[in-house]
């Protein structure tokens, strides 16, 4: 399998919809600005005061007054509009972001979501991921399936502080999709290397198989 990362940005794009204004978490999300599908336009925003901007810029163009909510820079485009933190807050409280992408610890069965600190370890703060989970319409989750020593991430309930409870819409990983509902989880795409049986294996909850299972491009 390539690089997971990419993996993981490359399908979550595809759940973005043309016309969709979306917010990028730190992290694997912001990977999302480089792999966009053909066709598939969206405006970005940023909880630091940018609305419109594009993918990271190429090496030697990069201008340090334009960063993005990780620090990271990135570029304008035609369009693009610049606020105040509070102002930007107001957009994602308002209702106007269509989706967020952001990261996870760990996500339920039921849509809880817990990605901001694990009790008893050294945390910058909450951020703007309770605000996010909790205005924009629709929440993706873009994460690793399991833990670095395998721990699934996946779970019936989240023993960590929670973010958010019943705020994820999707969850997109290296090995699978799957969406949340009031029926709990449901697989709906695949990736070409693994298989339905190997996911179950690693995933804590338990999980419905759509009829029409996708299959990740390559």
């Amino acid at each position: 399998m390539s690089d997971t990362r990419i993996v993981i940005a490359k399908q979550a794009a595809r759940l973005l919809v043309n016309g969709d204004y979306v917010n990028l978490g730190i992290g694997i999300p912001t990977l999302i600005t480089n792999h966009l599908p053909k066709g598939v336009e969206i405006t970005l925003h940023t909880e630091n005061g940018m609305l419109g901007y594009g993918p990271y810029p190429h090496e030697g163009e990069q201008d340090a007054d334009l960063i993005n909510a990780g620090k990271e820079t990135i570029t304008e485009l035609p369009g693009c509009s610049y606020f105040g933190t509070e102002q930007s807050f107001a957009m994602v409280r308002g209702g106007h972001v269509d989706v967020t992408v952001l990261g996870a610890m760990e996500v339920s069965a039921d849509g809880d979501l817990a990605n901001w600190m694990i009790p008893g370890k050294k945390v910058k703060g909450m951020g703007g991921a309770m605000d996010m989970v909790a205005g924009a319409k629709k929440v993706i989750v873009a994460m690793e399936h399991a833990t670095k020593d395998g721990k699934p991430k996946i779970l019936p309930k989240c023993s960590l502080p929670l973010t958010g409870k019943g705020v994820v819409s999707a969850v997109v990983t290296e090995l699978a999709t799957f969406t949340l509902g009031q029926g709990g989880l449901t697989l709906t795409a695949l990736h070409p290397d693994t298989t339905v049986d190997a996911v179950r294996k690693v995933t804590g909850a338990d999980f419905k198989v759509a009829k029409d299972l996708a299959s990740y491009e390559r």
